[in-house]
């Protein structure tokens, strides 16, 4: 099962034909302070876009490691914008939607922060190299 949260119409449209074997749901505002388990639980009743957040999640439930790759790989390649990729866990599906959809945010606003440190000091050791 995959989930959207934050997709347009057309992103949603590309991404069922891109990952069409699998299940995918959209995520509706209704549901923010629902437990993930309850979401996955009903996820065949959900009704309404899941264009709510001004970021995108897509969250991967009960997928294999090598399906997990295919999916990020074949989202990626649709270059529909910064997309937060994330699986469940037996703790994030005890977790209620909002809460879960902040950490995501924070994690990812982390990992940005390590990633561009990096970058700053490859460079760095670049630039000494070159006098």
């Amino acid at each position: 099962m995959i989930f959207l949260i934050g997709f347009g119409e057309n992103e949603v449209g590309l991404i069922k034909e891109a990952l069409s074997g699998y299940k995918i749901y959209e995520i509706p505002e209704y549901c923010r302070d629902w437990v993930l388990q309850e979401i996955v639980d009903k996820a065949e009743k959900l009704e309404e876009s899941g264009n709510w957040h001004w970021r995108k999640f897509l969250i991967m439930h009960n997928l294999e490691n090598h399906e997990v790759k295919d999916v990020i790989t074949k989202v990626k390649a649709l270059k529909v914008g910064r997309v937060i990729f994330a699986t469940t866990t037996p703790t994030s599906l005890m977790w209620r939607l909002e809460d879960l959809t902040n950490e995501l945010i924070k994690e990812d606003e982390y990992f940005q922060q390590l990633q561009m440190i990096k970058k700053q000091k490859s460079r760095f050791y670049l630039d000494i190299g070159k006098g």
